[in-house]
């Protein structure tokens, strides 16, 4: 795999939704843009009841933000389209009808624990470490902020992001909610993913649909909220901090 991609493969009435990037799953602008549009199209797709998201390659989920993309970027306006990028996933995501599960097998960074939070039943592997290093360059997880907040609490949210040298364990990330099990492999998160969400397809759509509104209930205004901490984080990425923090990257 060379190319980066989004696709949506439907598999006994489950939509299985994989993104790929060689550059460890990092996320680029026309990537995010994919991603939302699938997820949308799959909530609206008559033969998908339940939805899984997962990565390509073996050991790292995503690593959030494409830092060419970041080390390019010269006006507030073009920051925040970037940012708006994982902005509208996590929005098709809460907007979406039916149920997503997330099949993370490796290390998650910054963006990629928002992808993680924004679905509505996680499952991980041993090797899926989470980092916030956004504080690290000189911004701030600010778009996803607020998914990881709703999900892990704000106590855990504001700890990793302060702390954003360190990588805390799957099993940190489980006791504070972000996944609920963790497995020794990908074969066995694999198989866990595949029966959960088949089981899944045997309940009532208009059931999960009025649980899936009561899962994310309170968030109706995230559109507006995300959009700004997008701008937010848009100005920020121009600081001189975060310039020749970024140049350290190349």
């Amino acid at each position: 795999m060379s190319e980066p991609y989004v696709k949506l493969e439907i598999i006994n009435q489950v939509g299985y939704i994989e993104f790929f990037h060689p550059a460890h799953n990092s996320l680029p602008g026309d990537v995010l843009a994919k991603l939302a549009n699938t997820i949308t199209e799959a909530g609206a797709h008559d033969d998908i009841k339940v939805i899984v998201l997962k990565s390509g390659g073996d050991r790292t989920f995503c690593a959030g933000a494409s830092f060419n993309e970041l080390i390019n970027i010269n006006d507030e306006a073009t920051g925040k389209v970037f940012f708006s990028g994982f902005a509208n996933v996590i929005n098709a995501m809460r907007k979406c009808p039916k149920f997503i599960i997330g099949r993370v097998q490796g290390k998650t960074v910054g963006g990629g624990v928002g992808l993680a939070a924004a679905t509505d039943y996680c499952m991980a592997t041993k090797f899926a470490a989470i980092k916030l290093s956004e504080l690290n360059i000189g911004i701030g997880p600010f778009v996803v902020g607020p998914a990881i907040e709703r999900k892990m609490g704000l106590s855990a949210m504001s700890q990793i992001a302060i702390d954003a040298n360190t990588f805390y364990t799957p099993e940190f990330a489980k006791q504070k909610g972000l996944f609920t099990q963790v497995y020794e492999t990908t074969q066995e998160l694999d198989a866990a993913v595949k029966a959960t969400a088949e089981h899944l397809c045997t309940y009532n759509p208009e059931a999960m649909l009025e649980m899936k509104k009561v899962f994310w209930q309170g968030t109706d205004h995230w559109d507006v909220l995300l959009a700004e901490r997008a701008a937010t984080s848009g100005k920020l990425v121009l600081s001189e901090f975060t310039k020749e923090k970024l140049k350290t990257y190349k």
